[in-house]
């Protein structure tokens, strides 16, 4: 069997289409068991000591192992290494050729050529030409060229604004709270060397270039190969065209092929076979249609009968020939099966995507047993697909039997039908949310969306009931930026007032889990109108209470400013119409007392915070908890008390274990929970746990390691700590998120100007700079106050750095300004300001230093750096000892290195540690 040789790998290229599987890199003894390690989480110099060898040899085999599996980080090492874990080179989603590839070798080669070539490669054609078919035998051949895998993304079944969720179903990935679905498939491509191949984009033309104009643009390592009637018309694209079979050779092997496998028996005049294969212009498509009749017809009957059809359609109008054949081959086909097959053919029309034999029973009009017999002969005919137990019609011939079905009059009975298989089956989902259900929602879900757009805009309980389940359903599979739209959607179906209610409050907290506050609170709003209509007070107040918390504990999620009067308001109203003794409403009426008793946003009145803990834990419900406890640390923050606040996020983290994962009403504690776990957690000074719920923020399955909340919980204390490689690794990603969000997020800036710190330790002006510039723009359109400490803090901790003096004074006064009551930063801005005081010779360093303790008090990072201050400026080495120990405690590595160079017998121990960090 010949074989070809591309790039040093060896793939099958025979007549039965297979391709050896994508191979795992070859690894050294050694490169694996540094792989395992890593799939235990160790850092390096745990690796270094568990195999006994260097740190840098550590290195030297992570460099090794990222470049073999064609990876940028040590996350995505961590996951090769887990059980299960992708194969990598995979690309899911690939058909499985089920007969030979025959032919289009020089096109072959040309498109593998251009992939080597070019990021964008279209290739075009008509319907039934092969485009999937070589699009298919080319990915696999080529897949050993793209190390990190990708996907194979059939968008036949797409509706238009659904690309992403396609995608993001066959790479596996989820969206994150705050961020789209587009950005977690470009984090997820960005990993390495990977192709993403989209199929069939000519009815999605708009949605599909926009999207693959996202990834070129975001993802440099990504390769995109689309087919297409026509071009995508983006720079760069390079399109070839996929002709017709060769008529003298390729057309008539296929024919004899298709042919033999229908009748092994099959013999034919070679005349007569090039006579209907030049009658079908080499088409593929109308080839094998035309091939699967020879059981019944021989070739002269074929002939004969595709005589007849030509004739019959001559008067077609498309100005391409080939479409004219092959619409009357498909005519032909369609006219040669009997009353039973074409009903059931029309009707399977309306499934978009693939379907089970139970689905085609429930548009179908026969028994069980007599759909599957006619869906067996239709499989025969060549007119179906049958993979793994699941059908589906090729879309040319599904687009021409949706045309036959609108003919036939019975369109409104057969869709009406398949909205109820899919709200049943929608609804059967919803109950096995907890066990297996994902890969059959993944078979379904573009069929479910295109039920519920088919539905009449009328309130009624099918579609009522299905748009409820997909939100429920989108909402688990963490494609979360849909789940809001069809829990709203559902609001329109509903024919009673309270369910509309139910289903607008759902939405409200599936906009909440995607940091979209503003819009929580137009829903929440919306939710508590349709409870007034619906005569339901508690439900109403319970609505107005949770907008008037929402405006007052996030306004950072809002483009425009609720007022406190407006809010006010809302909560006189909530009283008026709720009932105290229901628990729930007196936990929230509570909680929106204690939000609102002052005119400043996310400062709860303390003297209210008592009832507000006491009437949720009343509940029972440790969402409602979990609520009144941030209002105690938010509280604690304000007073300066770091500490306190500490302990408090750490009890909230405790809670989650206990609140539903699929049920958006956990959404906004979930994620707040975790980004106050850390933030707390960095407020006291406490790195490792600030790193542990980092890090716990990066496992969870809503949060996850793509979501803004990651970002923020983790790049602030892994800088801080000393892993400046680790956090500037995450910075693009950072940087396009910042750009990307839909609404305004000041609250990352923070991590933004940790990044700034991160290049300015490093030496890099230039980055330091721009980050800096960053961390304002992000900060600027809601308030700098979200910054200004940090900001004060990352200036002067780079001057003391750098040695860079002349704006000390400017820069010291700025650390120790007047801050917001809520300033998580001002330890550490009046550590590092009195510490460039004290280099910079500044008349008021002593001042400062004795302000600064204040401060330090309620944080470990603080206290330790003043220690160092003290050593510099007494010149005592105990001090300076002190400020070693209190750096190891905290595991602030860089610090810790910085603080060995004041020490004379301690210099080359610290100037060995910094290069490490440095490289």
């Amino acid at each position: 069997m010949p074989t070809l040789k591309r790039h040093g790998k060896t793939t099958d290229a025979g007549h039965n289409g297979a391709v050896t599987a994508p191979r795992i890199p070859h690894l050294s003894n050694r490169e694996t068991e540094v792989l395992a390690a890593l799939g235990a989480k160790l850092s390096n110099a745990q690796i270094a000591h568990r195999l006994r060898i260097s740190v840098r040899t550590v290195e030297s085999h992570v460099s090794s192992l990222l470049r073999k599996f064609g990876v940028t980080d040590r996350w995505a090492l961590t996951e090769l290494s887990q059980p299960g874990s992708p194969t990598p080179a995979l690309l899911a989603g690939l058909p499985t050729a089920r007969t030979s590839f025959v032919g289009r070798a020089p096109e072959r080669e040309q498109v593998l050529a251009s992939l080597s070539e070019a990021r964008l490669v279209t290739l075009l054609g008509p319907g039934g030409v092969g485009k999937t078919r070589l699009a298919a035998e080319v990915s696999a051949a080529a897949a050993p060229d793209f190390p990190q895998g990708g996907a194979f993304v059939d968008l036949v079944p797409v509706r238009d604004g659904f690309v992403a969720q396609a995608v993001a179903t066959a790479l596996g990935v989820v969206s994150r709270p705050g961020q789209s679905l587009e950005d977690a498939i470009c984090q997820h491509l960005r990993r390495g060397r990977g192709l993403l191949v989209l199929d069939n984009c000519e009815h999605l033309m708009d949605s599909a270039a926009g999207f693959a104009e996202r990834v070129l643009s975001s993802c440099p390592d990504t390769t995109v190969l689309t087919t297409s009637r026509e071009r995508l018309r983006l720079a760069g694209e390079r399109a070839i065209p996929v002709p017709a079979l060769r008529l003298e050779s390729e057309a008539q092997q296929l024919f004899h092929d298709r042919a033999l496998a229908a009748d092994p028996g099959f013999a034919a005049d070679p005349t007569v076979v090039a006579e209907i294969c030049a009658r079908l212009d080499g088409l593929p498509l109308a080839i094998e249609l035309a091939a699967a009749r020879s059981v019944s017809l021989g070739a002269a009957g074929l002939l004969d009968a595709l005589d007849d059809a030509l004739r019959l359609l001559d008067g077609g109008r498309d100005p391409d020939e080939r479409h004219r054949s092959l619409r009357a081959v498909i005519s032909w086909s369609f006219h040669l099966l009997d009353d039973d097959e074409r009903a059931l053919l029309c009707r399977l029309a309306v499934f978009v995507g693939g379907f089970d034999l139970d689905a085609a029973v429930a548009v179908a009009t026969g028994t069980r047993g007599a759909v599957a017999d006619v869906l067996g002969r239709l499989v025969e005919k060549s007119l179906v697909e049958h993979r793994s137990g699941r059908w589906r019609l090729l879309s040319t011939i599904r687009g021409y039997a949706v045309g036959k079905l609108a003919d036939s009059g019975d369109e409104p009975e057969v869709r009406e039908r398949h909205l109820r298989w899919a709200a049943e089956l929608a609804a059967d989902l919803v109950t096995r949310l907890d066990g297996e259900w994902r890969d059959e929602f993944d078979a379904v879900a573009d069929d479910l969306r295109a039920a519920v757009a088919a539905a009449a805009e009328t309130p009624s309980e099918v579609p009522h009931r299905l748009a409820r389940s997909l939100g429920w359903l989108t909402y688990a599979r963490r494609f979360l930026p849909e789940t809001p739209d069809h829990f709203c959607a559902a609001a329109r179906f509903a024919e009673d007032p309270g369910e509309a209610a139910e289903d607008l409050r759902n939405a409200a907290d599936a906009a909440h889990a995607y940091i979209d506050t503003g819009r929580s609170y137009d829903l929440l709003l919306a939710s508590a109108e349709k409870a007034r209509a619906a005569g339901d007070p508690r439900a109403e107040a319970i609505a107005l209470a949770f907008a008037v918390v929402t405006a007052n504990r996030h306004p950072g999620g809002f483009s425009t400013e609720i007022s406190g009067e407006s809010l006010r308001e809302l909560l006189d109203r909530a009283k008026t119409v709720g009932d105290r003794a229901d628990p729930l409403v007196a936990a929230h009426l509570a909680a929106a007392e204690a939000w609102s008793a002052r005119d400043e946003k996310v400062l709860p009145d303390p003297e209210l915070l008592d009832e507000a803990i006491e009437t949720a834990t009343a509940t029972g419900d440790p969402v409602l908890i979990s609520a009144a406890l941030d209002a105690a640390c938010i509280a604690a923050l304000t007073t300066g008390r770091f500490r306190e606040a500490h302990r408090i996020g750490s009890r909230r983290v405790a809670l989650l274990s206990e609140m539903p994962r699929n049920d958006p009403y956990s959404a906004p504690e979930i994620t707040d929970t975790y980004h106050m776990a850390s933030g707390c957690a960095v407020a006291a000074g406490d790195l490792p746990a600030a790193l542990k719920a980092a890090r716990s923020a990066l496992a969870d399955d809503l949060i996850g390691r793509q979501s803004y909340v990651a970002f923020q919980a983790s790049i602030p204390p892994l800088v801080l700590s000393g892993d400046l490689s680790g956090a500037l690794q995450q910075a693009p990603v950072l940087w396009d998120a910042c750009v990307r969000a839909a609404s305004p997020l000041a609250w990352m800036s923070p991590a933004v100007a940790a990044i700034a710190l991160a290049h300015g330790l490093l030496g890099d002006a230039e980055q330091y700079r721009l980050w800096r510039e960053r961390a304002e723009q992000v900060a600027r359109p809601v308030s700098l106050r979200y910054l200004a400490s940090f900001a004060a803090f990352v200036d002067a901790r780079v001057a003391v750095h750098t040695d860079a003096l002349g704006d000390a004074a400017e820069m010291v006064e700025r650390a120790f300004a007047e801050s917001p009551p809520q300033d998580w930063y001002r330890p550490y801005a009046r550590a590092a300001g009195a510490e460039l005081a004290i280099v910079a010779g500044l008349p008021d360093a002593a001042q400062r230093l004795a302000q600064a303790r204040h401060a330090a008090v309620e944080n470990d990072w603080a206290t330790a750096c003043l220690d160092r201050c003290a050593g510099r400026w007494h010149a005592d080495e105990v001090a300076l000892h002190k400020a070693v120990r209190g750096w190891e405690r905290i595991g602030a590595r860089f610090e810790r290195a910085t603080t060995l160079l004041l020490l004379p017998d301690k210099v080359d121990e610290g100037r060995r540690e910094l290069a490490l960090m440095s490289e």
